[in-house]
């Protein structure tokens, strides 16, 4: 990979530059520091101010083990040295990360297809807006893709070297991305399974207790990284809580169960996620915003309606309104349980895949109804296009590819993490991003013939 860097630097170096452009024009015109980038700004603010992992109230700061650890941590070291809430400082380091995010995505290309591979690869991840986009945004997305990027690149090493040193650094990258989001710890787990597959298929003896030493390491070092989290969450919480909680709760807090599954039996596009699932509590739901999929016939739609009303009036979800939502979501999955099971989370999967990703920016989240401005509109469709494009060429590139060595590795990854999305009833596009650093090494390889591939591991 340094050769190539070395042999392409005027390549190297230009395309870089057009990303830290790209960059650069989302950081000034469209930085997003949001309502969950002022939560982990307060935990990072307490843990560097009063050494506390908590948040502000009135009554001072209260431990919380709502968000992990890692973002928290990345934010307090940035207040250290450019002051406190500096979230443009955030915003510019994280440019450079995902442009670390870039020469992995090459440097993984590199080793599974080829070097023609890797320079297209660092062409679409440096010139993509979505990763773009979100290195703009105070939240953990673009360091979770370079973790999952770091870890993957080195499991491709360990593959080929064997050192246990190098899978110390898959694991560590492994603990990282698992400290950060509680889905990272997916990764390690892909990576394990794959290293604890290849022990059994593996042929030469020596070259299993190589895979089985390194799945030890994969699996144990982020553990090790949880055990202090864990271990605090016990003393302070009297909680077995390694992770964070699913839905964000404080020890204690009442999670409306019963309304989030009726959502999970009719969502399946983000519009859905803002303008139903977000609303509660606090903000009334408009019925009229509920599609004709939520309901299977008037008596229900009219015991729906009624639910909502109740809702409405207080903006609370009690146990006692939250069992009516849960008998509703009894019902329906019930009559329909392909449905439940099947159809809604495949068609979640695809919105997370397809959809224009304008949720971080102004166009309409309805932007399929054309009637926002003009450039919006036009913004919206052409999110939708590259998205497509990324999608499609994926595929392409890992029908021509499939038979390479490890690949199937980076393809049990996609496969978990989308089945896995599925089950979620917020379909957020952001999720599927993690995927994305295969995604371009896969498209890479849609533009390399099979001969040319062939002439490559010749």
């Amino acid at each position: 990979m340094r050769h190539l860097l070395r042999k392409h630097l005027s390549f190297f170096v230009a395309v870089t530059t057009a990303g830290i452009v790209l960059r650069v024009v989302f950081v000034v015109f469209f930085p997003q520091v949001m309502n969950d980038s002022y939560v982990y700004g307060d935990i990072a603010r307490n843990w560097l101010v009063h050494g506390v992992l908590g948040l502000s109230g009135t009554g001072g700061v209260s431990p919380t083990f709502i968000r992990l650890p890692g973002y928290p941590a990345f934010l307090a070291f940035v207040f250290a040295v450019f002051g406190v809430e500096h979230y443009r400082a955030v915003l510019i380091l994280q440019i450079f990360v995902d442009l670390g995010t870039c020469f992995l995505c090459a440097s993984i290309a590199f080793r599974l297809v080829g070097p023609r591979a890797a320079k297209i690869a660092f062409l679409l991840a440096a010139l993509c807006p979505f990763l773009a986009n979100y290195s703009a945004a105070a939240l953990t997305e673009t360091l979770e893709i370079f973790f999952t990027a770091l870890a993957f690149d080195l499991a491709l090493r360990g593959l080929e070297n064997s050192r246990l040193t190098t899978w110390a650094g898959c694991g560590m990258a492994c603990a990282c991305a698992t400290l950060l989001r509680p889905d990272g710890a997916m990764l390690p787990f892909v990576i394990v399974v794959y290293l604890l597959w290849g022990v059994v298929i593996a042929k030469p003896e020596v070259y299993r207790a190589s895979l089985f030493g390194a799945a030890v390491l994969v699996a144990l070092i982020p553990l090790l990284a949880l055990a202090p989290w864990a271990a605090r969450n016990w003393r302070v919480f009297h909680t077995f809580q390694p992770l964070a909680p699913r839905y964000a709760n404080e020890e204690g807090e009442f999670v409306p169960m019963g309304f989030n599954q009726w959502t999970k039996t009719w969502m399946v596009d983000y519009a859905s996620v803002e303008e139903v699932y977000w609303q509660v509590p606090g903000q009334p739901i408009d019925p009229a915003k509920l599609p004709s999929r939520a309901f299977d016939n008037p008596q229900q739609k009219a015991q729906t309606l009624a639910v909502i009303a109740a809702y409405n009036q207080t903006l609370v979800i009690a146990p006692a309104l939250d069992s009516q939502f849960e008998s509703l979501a009894a019902e329906r999955i019930r009559t329909h349980p392909v449905r439940y099971y099947f159809t809604l989370p495949v068609l979640r999967i695809a919105d997370m895949w397809l959809r224009p990703r304008t949720e971080m920016l102004p166009p309409d989240t309805r932007w399929w109804e054309f009637n926002d401005d003009l450039r919006w509109s036009v913004l919206a469709v052409g999110l939708g296009v590259i998205g497509t494009f990324y999608a499609g060429a994926g595929l392409v590139g890992w029908l021509r590819h499939r038979g390479l060595p490890w690949s199937g590795l980076l393809l049990s990854f996609v496969i978990l993490r989308s089945a896995f999305l599925g089950t979620l009833e917020n379909p957020e596009p952001r999720y599927t991003l993690e995927i994305y650093p295969i995604v371009f090494v896969f498209a890479a390889g849609a533009f390399l013939a099979s001969r040319a591939k062939k002439a490559e591991l010749d």
